[in-house]
């Protein structure tokens, strides 16, 4: 089988980089519009057998051909182009998967189900880290419990050497970041969607050292469609964001005084963004290079056999010195790259259009994580 990666970006190299060592694919090849970028990547991936096109995406009819060549379609650009993609690979009757990231795409992805069966098609989004590797986590702890009383997602991308006054090295797109931290966050509560302000319910959380006491706080996107998905199993469900403490309330005030607004504003006759501003400041505070860590605790509580226990599910990875792969690249690529080789070898041979919870056998895929030194320990405590 030939698979197709659509984006040369950090993503997009840490998936090809799994396939080209991992997978059982004839072909692999990352297509980009932008020279430079896939030049970067062609010279950070030189000693794997991976082939690079430069191709712009928005050309459909360029795009379908490419589509109609290939067996699997993987996504590793912006959410807001994943809608049509997907319309472009269920009508080339090819495979596609995606980062996701947004809850309104999903659900339009969602309407093209019985199209995708028709075709034969396997379409799956949210297949990174959160959502993806959270979404899969829950659905171990549904598959575990009889009844769930609560899941709380906890994850987050941050410096191994934090420098304030943020603590925060860039792992993705600062604007990315911004719309975490302003859209209003899905929460579960006793069968009913409920919509919260992002960074608030701030709460501290411990990790072994050196990190040792953190903080988290509500941020939107990481449940994705989980609460939809379980809405009538699980009592209660949220995500939170993990930073050193003392980000969220630096970081909020500067969103309070609207620096995070997206649209233009006059000052003195002249039109600003303030978020361009925003971030321009930023990215002199904040550095975007360095070794990172990705934390990860998700906690469940709930019964079985009409006993009460607690779950808890921990991970820690680091950036792989050996590779130059950061640990946000290895836990967002990796699972993608899985995924896809699932596909690929029949173990999801279900047609249509699936979110992880729902497609995703859990053991299989914590087993090929651990084979690339990614270790989520879980703990069951009786109470």
């Amino acid at each position: 089988m030939d698979i197709l990666i659509l984006g040369a970006g950090m993503m997009g190299r840490a998936i090809a980089y799994d396939l080209a060592t991992f997978s059982n694919f004839s072909k692999i090849t990352i297509i980009d519009n932008n020279k430079k970028t896939l030049d970067n990547t062609k010279k950070f991936l030189e000693n794997k057998d991976i082939n690079f096109k430069k191709l712009d995406i928005n050309n459909y009819d360029q795009l379908k051909k490419k589509f109609e060549q290939t067996d699997i379609i993987v996504s590793a650009i912006p959410y807001n182009f994943n809608y049509n993609l997907t319309k472009v690979a269920v009508d080339a009757r090819t495979h596609f998967i995606d980062l996701g990231g947004n809850n309104t795409i999903v659900e339009k992805q969602k309407t093209l189900n019985q199209k995708a069966q028709a075709s034969k098609v396997i379409v799956i989004p949210d297949c990174g880290l959160a959502p993806g590797l959270v979404s899969i986590i829950t659905r171990d702890i549904v598959s575990y419990y009889d009844s769930v009383d609560y899941i709380k997602l906890r994850v987050g991308g941050l410096p191994k050497n934090p420098i304030p006054p943020f603590n925060y090295q860039f792992v993705f797109s600062p604007n990315g970041l911004i719309n975490e931290y302003t859209q209003d966050a899905i929460v579960l509560d006793n069968k009913k969607i409920v919509y919260k302000k992002s960074m608030n319910e701030l709460e501290k959380i411990v990790f072994p050292k050196p990190f040792g006491d953190m903080e988290a706080f509500i941020t939107s996107g990481g449940c994705s469609t989980l609460p939809y998905t379980f809405r009538y199993i699980i009592k209660y469900l949220d995500y939170k964001t993990i930073r050193y403490p003392g980000h969220c309330e630096k970081f909020k005030l500067l969103l309070e005084l609207g620096l995070g607004y997206d649209k233009p504003i006059k000052i003195n006759g002249v039109k600003i963004n303030p978020r361009e501003i925003l971030i321009k400041f930023l990215k002199k505070l904040i550095p975007t290079t360095g070794e990172d860590v990705v934390l990860l605790k998700v906690c469940a509580k709930g019964v079985k056999n009409n006993k009460k226990s607690k779950i808890e599910y921990t991970m820690i990875d680091y950036f792989d010195k050996k590779n130059n792969i950061t640990a946000m690249m290895r836990t967002t690529g990796y699972p993608v790259s899985i995924i896809a080789q699932m596909i690929e070898q029949k173990i999801i041979d279900k047609y249509g259009v699936f979110t992880s919870e729902e497609i995703i056998n859990p053991k299989y895929f914590f087993k090929e994580l651990e084979k690339r030194g990614i270790i989520i320990e879980k703990r069951i405590k009786n109470i």
